[in-house]
């Protein structure tokens, strides 16, 4: 798939507790969850953001609690993907099953700033810096995390791969 949108830049060891802070845990819902996202680091973030924009970050993005809600909110409010140059182990494996892509690329991470216009494509590999026009390369999805991307998550991913009539997937089977 092929993300693109604007950059918004954070530091290193965003944890979990800032991306949705605990205080809204008292819901799943991702609307609600995707108000608040990011508002302990970034007060104006959820007034900032457009739907299809990334985040990149430093080192360590999603450690912390091992929540769910901390991708679901980062979705919600509009966020397309997440470039850092390393991932909290459980935060990546949420990531993906929530839906949400994450790419690890040091060099990309570097090379963008704030305000600028990224394009990154899950089945290359490629993050390209739209402003500067420089490309970075990234470990590409294999295909059965671009499925549970493409799917909505690994819910929807397995709805589609077992096939429950009582489950409506919003993907036809290819």
């Amino acid at each position: 798939m092929i993300y693109q949108g604007k950059a918004h830049k954070y530091g290193r060891d965003v944890d979990t507790d800032v991306i949705i802070p605990a205080r809204y845990l008292n819901t799943s819902d991702p609307k609600e969850l995707g108000k608040h996202a990011l508002e302990d680091l970034d007060s104006e973030f959820v007034n900032k953001v457009s739907s299809g924009d990334m985040l990149v970050a430093e080192e360590n993005f999603g450690c912390g609690s091992s929540r769910e809600h901390a991708p679901i909110a980062i979705k919600a409010a509009g966020v397309s993907c997440v470039i850092a140059k390393s991932f909290a182990r459980i935060f990546y494996r949420n990531s993906i099953n929530m839906g949400l892509p994450i790419l690890g690329c040091s060099e990309a991470v570097d090379g963008i700033k704030s305000g600028d216009k990224i394009k990154v494509d899950t089945e290359t590999g490629e993050i390209t810096n739209l402003t500067t026009g420089v490309t970075f390369k990234a470990t590409p999805f294999p295909d059965f995390i671009r499925g549970i991307i493409e799917d909505g998550g690994l819910i929807n991913y397995l709805k589609v791969k077992v096939g429950s009539p009582c489950l409506p997937t919003g993907r036809e089977e290819k």
